[in-house]
């Protein structure tokens, strides 16, 4: 496990690498629409989610018209991305249950409730899951919140930022992260997990934080010059 002096050290490096354009989110957007963006973004890339988004604004009239659609519709949204099927699952649920409880597609009334109870609310949605509660907490309900999915997961414990179950992980980071940089800090190590750190086989050497990587070290791994990327495996 890194020492906090290394772990603040990965930090400022991490952030110091991120271009201008990380943790701003987009556009923003209302507390439903960032639901189905975290729902885009989960073990995704924010160029993916990206992509699945517009796709969805563009394709679909309206947020209904997402609703009673098939699930082989949306899954056109997701090509590319891990588990489409799920993901146009889950949002459908996550639209049909909206509807059903508030007749229409609009959360915004939870901008009014105390964060914890906000929180609570959406983690009731059969859709919901801890990354979407803590993303929509982070992004638009000004809450302290990192939201973790299997790949920033990964990358955190294998960087030494944090270890123990999922719950812990979160815990370690929401104190070390400051609340400003927190939506940076999940964007630049999602790229990180999306670049160089993969499930199997990671790019070590190419990757900007080996030289403070726990794992890398612990590897023996050797970081040369300018090393040149390889594309990623499929």
């Amino acid at each position: 496990m890194a020492t906090t002096i290394n772990k603040q050290r990965l930090m400022s490096q991490l952030l110091a690498t991120a271009p201008k354009s990380a943790g701003d989110g987009g556009a923003a957007r209302p507390v439903l629409e960032q639901f189905i963006y975290a729902l885009c973004r989960e073990g995704a890339t924010r160029e993916q989610a990206d992509r699945a988004y517009a796709h969805l604004q563009e394709r679909f009239f309206d947020w209904n018209e997402v609703r009673v659609s098939s699930v082989r519709e949306l899954e056109e949204a997701f090509a590319g991305m891990s588990n489409p099927e799920v993901r146009a699952q889950r949002l459908i649920a996550l639209l049909q249950e909206v509807f059903e409880t508030t007749f229409s597609f609009d959360l915004e009334g939870l901008q009014k409730k105390g964060l914890k109870q906000a929180a609570k609310q959406l983690g009731r949605y059969q859709a919901a899951n801890e990354h979407s509660v803590a993303w929509v907490v982070q992004r638009s309900l000004g809450g302290h919140a990192i939201p973790l999915d299997a790949p920033t997961l990964r990358c955190a414990r294998r960087l030494g930022l944090a270890d123990g179950d999922e719950a812990e992980v979160r815990a370690s980071l929401e104190h070390l992260v400051p609340k400003s940089k927190g939506p940076a800090f999940i964007d630049q190590i999602s790229q990180v997990a999306g670049e160089h750190c993969w499930e199997d086989e990671p790019n070590c050497p190419a990757c900007p934080l080996s030289g403070d990587c726990a794992t890398a070290h612990e590897n023996g791994v050797e970081v040369a010059a300018g090393p040149a990327r390889r594309p990623k495996p499929r």
